[in-house]
């Protein structure tokens, strides 16, 4: 069959199959992503002051991660705010998922402090 004698959207048929297989990925991503609970709303409906979140930080996550957040037992948060959403960092900090990150809940505006402190690393 020549050019001239193919259907017109014979062409066309292998990209709805890259569309289908990128519309599939980007659910299952989409549905990985951690629930927005009523605490996470509150800390994300807040402005955070990063000096604050500082004085937060040095008292509870400098044994892991250093003084200066370089990492020691836990990784290096330098920049982790361009890898991970607000709502993603919350979720870390609070559910403990990744051992031997132990769970940690301040008040909402505590944690919008802190997560402020983590965006300037």
């Amino acid at each position: 069959m020549t050019p001239e004698q193919s259907p017109p959207n014979a062409v066309s048929r292998p990209w709805g199959w890259v569309i289908l297989v990128i519309a599939v990925v980007a659910l299952l991503f989409w549905g990985l992503r951690p629930p927005v609970d009523a605490y996470t709303r509150s800390v994300l409906s807040l402005t955070g002051d990063a000096a604050k979140g500082r004085s937060i930080f040095v008292m509870n996550c400098v044994p892991c991660h250093g003084q200066w957040a370089d990492g020691e037992v836990g990784p290096s948060l330098h920049r982790v705010a361009r890898h991970k959403s607000p709502a993603q960092l919350v979720h870390q900090i609070v559910s403990g998922e990744t051992p031997p990150m132990p769970k940690f809940q301040v008040d909402p505006q505590q944690m919008a402090d802190l997560i402020e402190y983590l965006n300037q690393l």
